[in-house]
């Protein structure tokens, strides 16, 4: 899952950020409302956590433009204001979920990944397949009931791997949500990232090649 953090805060932005790189989701931040914009045209993001009072382009018209332009993407807006009115307003602009400032950072994590599994094709919260068990809250992959301990990269390579349901993803795609936006597209990262995810699992392996179009997640060839 990639998640767009737009928050002016620099200090919670980072903050948050880094919080979320340990949960393996991965996060870009924005400071103000123009450069939100200008990020979503071009990425493929899953959720945006959203202040709604930014610099530039108004949180609010952020979260229309969201709406309007990128159905598939969610919106949890993040804000300071804490009534009911606020909160239904937010909800009529096209904002998906509403956390108010303090927040406990479980529940933010609980709630991105709420919202990345409506974004996407839906799957249970844990995924079984060929004897492996992934389970993205407790961060936790087992195969034949052995514990397997994966790094941050791998285990959500793994995630979207599994969550295709045998189906191919694209190099592209694992970098696109599995990284950020520093990220090299030109590098070996991938590749070296999903054969430490094969030796890691054991064999026979369960993650194979398709020559010319990406990585698979199935039965042994």
């Amino acid at each position: 899952m990639r998640v767009l953090i737009v928050e002016d805060e620099a200090y919670l932005a980072d903050a948050i950020r880094t919080g979320l790189r340990r949960e393996t989701i991965a996060a870009d931040v924005v400071n103000d409302g123009d450069l939100a914009i200008e990020n979503l045209s071009v990425n493929d993001y899953d959720v945006v956590l959203l202040d709604r009072d930014i610099p530039g382009v108004h949180g609010d018209d952020v979260c229309a433009w969201v709406a309007a332009n990128r159905p598939g993407c969610r919106v949890l807006m993040l804000t300071a204001a804490r009534t009911l009115d606020d909160k239904v307003e937010g909800f009529e602009l096209g904002a998906d979920d509403y956390l108010a400032k303090p927040f406990d950072f479980p529940e933010l994590v609980a709630r991105l990944r709420a919202l990345g599994r409506r974004a996407g094709a839906s799957h249970p919260p844990s995924l079984d397949a060929e004897g492996v068990r992934l389970d993205p809250f407790r961060r936790e992959v087992y195969r034949n009931g052995r514990l397997v301990r994966l790094a941050n990269k791998e285990f959500a390579v793994l995630d979207l791997l599994m969550s295709a349901s045998g189906g191919v993803v694209s190099a592209e795609t694992l970098l696109e949500k599995a990284w950020d936006e520093n990220a090299d597209p030109f590098t070996n990262t991938v590749r070296v990232t999903i054969s430490n995810l094969r030796k890691r699992l054991g064999d026979p392996w369960l993650v194979h090649t398709v020559s010319g179009v990406g990585y698979r997640f199935g039965a042994p060839e």
